[in-house]
């Protein structure tokens, strides 16, 4: 049972069908960050699951606005995890596979050092195929990652199972199922 005001976070999030492909459902969680409340109660949501973090590691692009809150609040750092073509400085890059196609992501090689300690923030945990990029990604950073937690979570698709068969040490915390 979630609180009152996580609750109400929840009935923000819209379904949105064939986009961005046909027979593909998009969770869209716009609406939920727009309204201050209720982004206010989710970041708090999120920010039980950091105690040991220094950084966070936002997933483009909606979970750079979960883990820049969470950092600002919490007064740690916030690590961007790019998509191609985004980043200037020389970098570590890992592909995967969407739901609907293939995509990539980046990270400057000195964005993290021994004795960083990581949170991966993202919006939606799908079929899981970003999370494991971006467990991978850090790996190949001196820094330690913690866990993951996502705002909702798509159940159905399997993600978790799938981060769980890849890295089964990897926690994943979810404040919604979907």
């Amino acid at each position: 049972m979630l609180k009152p005001d996580l609750q109400r976070a929840r009935e923000l999030i819209r379904d949105i069908p064939d986009y961005p492909s046909p027979g593909i459902l998009f969770r869209d969680l716009t609406p939920m960050i727009a309204d201050a409340k209720a982004l206010r109660a989710v970041v708090d949501a999120l920010d039980e699951y950091a105690p040991e973090a220094t950084h966070f590691a936002g997933l483009e692009a909606r979970g750079f606005i979960f883990a820049s809150a969470m950092a600002a609040r919490l007064e740690r750092g916030c690590i961007l995890l790019r998509k191609p073509k985004k980043l200037p400085r020389e970098k570590f890059s890992v592909s995967y596979d969407l739901e609907y196609g293939q995509d990539s992501i980046e990270i400057h090689k000195d964005a993290l050092t021994a004795g960083d300690k990581i949170l991966i923030v993202d919006d939606v945990l799908a079929t899981g195929g970003t999370l494991c990029a971006a467990i991978e990604l850090l790996a190949m950073t001196e820094a330690e990652t913690l866990g993951s937690v996502v705002v909702a979570e798509i159940g159905f698709l399997e993600g978790r199972k799938r981060v769980g068969a890849r890295f089964p040490h990897h926690r994943v915390h979810s404040l919604f199922a979907l």
